[in-house]
């Protein structure tokens, strides 16, 4: 099989600014020399980290334990995520910090509050003290099926101060999907709410949580948030209402002495098929990774307030908008509802209003913005902004530049960030102020982490051409299994390259050292031979002044073996014909070669994406194909649109 061809050429450099550089947490020679030794002894400079961000009740001796595939890190230390995010804030030299904003949070409909460390941690412990007193003991799975509410990142935090593994699914996904995730993880309490709101309507949820109870289950006990008010029925002696738990509970809850090996969540991913993946973390490597690549890749200082538009239900919540922020002692802020709702402009008010520093997005919402006009950021003085990134999945170059100059003035560096739910925290990234940036790329590992583009042989790829991402060394943020299913865990994520993590996703390195990463190796379409990813045809498409946004699968073709089929939103504006679909394939053809040019290019105001933002390429796939749709599709953002995509393509 031919390695992923690399067609997509970018040359521009952007190079830090001198002011940022100065002030930045990490400068040029610190960075340098946490390269050497993250190269030399990755080891040892996850041991220094350690030692460094976090706060050890018995600090380790140990680093890693290491028998493929399974890690241990810092395995004779004791610690508490808990107590890291809040107690070490508001005692001892930091106690200045108990008055300051730990949590800004605004609701869709605009009610808001802002929770001082103080009181995070008084309803932490109390809440804490509620799950015990529904029994819940350490090991202890509890499940939280909620919305975007303070009362989650309270729930999550209780949980690790006890060391009760939380398993968080999405608010979401529909009662089976549910039901399996309580059923694999053997949660013990379900969190939840009467509802939360999803463009301007409650969005009911203890329905769903009664529905997945039908029948035997090990769930003793569920806890209903009061969010919507929405008349919800409660089951005697299972179900009972947060605020009447909280009223009694006491606030006084030491956090639990807990070995850096406990597990600390589980998360699931899921395919289109099967059973969903139970994705296991645990406490110290992955506290370790996500305090020290918060710190050093979001420049975070004591009067940042971070944004990062993630729900809590997927792995980006989990790390980056209260595990590693809130161990920084920073400000966090959260928004329950959807960009543009009441009106596009929902995210830019909000920036301007409470004055974000740090933006951390997903590309397809800048592409949705992008799609919207310049004139909704333009009315908002954004200029509070200091640092912009983005996750998910690679950024288009086009849009990289549109974030640049359109909310960012070409004064922010951004931190365009390559990871997954698996590695618990980013593993390459920019460095902002030391490392020059290429639009569409994820730039350099950050140190201590040792990936690899490999041929299909397992053979270290010559620059540029691509291949399979790997990572050579253990890490700390590692998973540590699948729930319950080892031989599945080495199956995997280890059983493609001799004690290497296959990621899943292809890449390229160029001449200077820069990841660029092409998608998932599932989405890489074989056309006559050639194996080409999704995301350089994707960019290529959006690089025309026409295009908002692209997203492109292959179908089964008789001649070529697949053709590329090119699921396209214009801006608005754009007239619709089939001349326009001519220039398109013309300018594919331009920027990246003949052998790229879709077969056919659909129009659409919208393409189908989950609420965390990523397009689920697997519906367009059998939508292409023409075959029924398989799998689940309750996490679509919007049911509407794959009606209305089947509807175009009937017409």
């Amino acid at each position: 099989m031919a390695d992923i061809e690399s067609l997509l050429k970018e040359t521009r450099v952007f190079k830090p600014g001198r002011e940022f550089s100065r002030k930045a947490n990490w400068n040029k020679k610190t960075i340098s020399e946490y390269r050497k030794l993250g190269e030399k002894n990755p080891e040892r400079f996850w041991k220094k980290m350690a030692l460094e961000n976090v706060s050890w009740f018995t600090k380790p001796k140990k680093s890693l334990e290491w028998k493929a595939p399974t890690a241990k890190w810092f395995a004779d230390g004791r610690v508490n995520v808990s107590y890291n995010c809040l107690d070490r804030h508001i005692e001892g030299k930091n106690a200045w910090r108990k008055n300051k904003a730990a949590i800004i949070w605004e609701g869709e409909p605009g009610d808001t509050r802002v929770i001082t460390y103080k009181q995070l941690h008084r309803e932490v412990c109390k809440f804490a003290n509620v799950l015990k007193s529904l029994g819940v003991k350490r090991g202890d799975r509890v499940a939280l099926y909620m919305p975007l509410i303070p009362e989650l990142a309270i729930a999550m935090l209780s949980c690790t101060r006890i060391g009760a593994p939380h398993s968080i699914v999405f608010g979401g996904f529909s009662s089976e999907a549910l039901r399996d995730r309580l059923d694999d993880a053997g949660a013990k309490v379900v969190v939840t709410a009467d509802g939360g709101y999803r463009r301007g309507a409650p969005l009911p949820l203890k329905p769903a949580v009664d529905a997945a109870l039908e029948g035997s289950t090990s769930v003793e006990k569920v806890v209903v948030v009061g969010r919507s008010r929405a008349s919800v029925p409660m089951r005697w002696q299972r179900d009972f209402w947060w605020d009447d738990l909280m009223k009694v509970a006491s606030p006084d809850c030491p956090p639990a002495k807990l070995p850096a090996e406990h597990p600390l969540f589980i998360l699931y991913t899921s395919g289109t098929t099967g059973k969903p993946k139970g994705i296991l973390h645990t406490t110290g490597g992955y506290l370790t990774h996500v305090a020290t690549t918060s710190k050093a890749i979001f420049d975070l200082k004591e009067d940042d307030t971070y944004w990062c538009t993630a729900d809590i239900g997927w792995i980006t919540g989990h790390s980056y908008v209260i595990y590693g922020i809130l161990a920084n002692g920073a400000t966090t802020l959260m928004y329950e509802g959807v960009p543009t709702h009441p009106e596009p402009d929902r995210w830019w008010d909000i920036i301007e209003r409470w004055g974000v520093t740090i933006f951390y997005t997903a590309p397809t919402a800048i592409r949705t913005f992008i799609r919207l006009g310049e004139e909704h950021p333009k009315k908002h003085d954004l200029s509070s902004l200091r640092l912009l990134g983005t996750v998910g999945e690679p950024i288009n170059p086009e849009a990289w530049t549109w974030y640049n100059r359109v909310i960012g003035k070409k004064n922010c560096p951004i931190v365009d960030t390559w990871w997954q739910t698996e590695t618990g925290g980013i593993m390459i990234s920019p460095l902002p102020g030391a490392v020059s940036t290429k639009p569409g790329s994820a730039t350099l590992p950050f140190p201590g982490i040792n990936p690899e583009i490999y041929t299909e042989e397992g053979e270290p790829a010559d620059p540029p051409s691509g291949g399979f991402l790997v990572v050579r060394r253990p890490w700390p943020g590692m998973l540590r299994g699948i729930w319950g299913d080892k031989k599945r865990f080495k199956e995997t994520y280890w059983g493609n390259y001799p004690n290497t993590y296959f990621t899943g996703d292809g890449a390229h390195r160029d001449k200077e050292g820069y990841f660029w990463i092409m998608g998932r190796v599932d989405d890489v379409m074989n056309i006559s031979g050639h194996r080409i990813g999704t995301m350089e045809v994707e960019s290529a498409l959006v690089s025309h002044e026409t295009v908002a946004e692209s997203a492109v699968v292959g179908r089964p073709d008789e001649i070529t073996g697949t053709a590329i089929v090119a699921f396209v939103t214009p801006k608005a504006g754009t007239n619709v014909d089939a001349t326009l679909k001519k220039t398109l394939t013309k300018h594919v053809a331009r920027e990246i070669g003949p052998i790229a040019k879709p077969a056919d290019i659909r129009f659409t105001e919208a393409l189908p994406k989950t609420r965390s933002g990523k397009i689920m390429r697997r519906l367009l796939r059998d939508l292409a194909a023409g075959k029924e749709t398989v799998g689940d599709t309750s996490t679509l953002e919007d049911l509407n649109v794959l009606a209305r995509l089947r509807e175009s393509d009937e017409d």
